[in-house]
């Protein structure tokens, strides 16, 4: 596994465990910064999806195996997805435009694994 891979791994797991965590840990600050939600079920179910989508990065990172095309499809599809409803829901302001500060976080991401992988 290069540095640069173990980098994204590191990075994209702690990013997504602490982001998934927040609304459960601390809904209110969450909702302050990122703007009144309707469906707090659907931002906590979406915050425990990439909680554990964060930690299977980091026990990827931590198992040191050769990053397969199931670690690849987690990383870098996850972000493509976020990437993609931040982009459409802050477009038809359905959410915060505060979602455009994480949409460039998951274009790195993808650039670092595309960098990384082809």
């Amino acid at each position: 596994m290069t540095l640069l891979l173990e980098t994204i791994l590191w990075t994209q797991g702690i990013y997504f465990l602490a982001t998934g965590m927040w609304p459960l840990v601390h809904y209110g600050s969450f909702e302050a910064i990122t703007g009144h939600k309707t469906d707090v079920w659907l931002v906590k179910t979406v915050g425990m999806l990439l909680a554990v989508t964060g930690a299977a990065l980091l026990i990827a990172v931590m198992d040191r195996r050769p990053v397969d095309a199931f670690t690849f499809t987690i990383g870098a599809g996850t972000a493509l997805g976020l990437l993609t409803i931040d982009i459409i829901y802050v477009v038809k302001k359905v959410i915060s435009k505060i979602y455009l500060l994480d949409a460039c976080v998951q274009l790195l991401l993808i650039a670092l694994w595309c960098i990384n992988i082809f």
